[in-house]
């Protein structure tokens, strides 16, 4: 009987262990997803950016007037995202 119950003891101390550490990586892994949704939302947010004035660019000429950024400089926003 004693041999039972030391060795449910250790079983539930692996257990309550294994539990512990299933639990940091959980965390550590939620950390890592939120750590990546964050540092894309910049990039996101510069492609937008771009976009926009790619847009407004194309605008301007389109109605004969000169557009606030040449190619080069749009080229070289863009390039600076990727």
């Amino acid at each position: 009987m004693y041999e039972t119950e030391a060795v449910r003891e250790v079983v539930n101390l692996v257990n309550e262990e294994t539990d512990s550490w299933a639990e940091v990586l959980n965390r550590l892994r939620r950390a890592q997803g939120q750590q990546a949704a964050v540092s894309h939302a910049p990039d996101r947010a510069g492609f937008k950016i771009v976009a926009g004035g790619i847009r407004q660019c194309l605008t301007e000429r389109r109605q004969g007037r000169t557009p606030p950024l040449g190619e080069a400089e749009l080229e070289k926003l863009f390039l600076t995202l990727a």
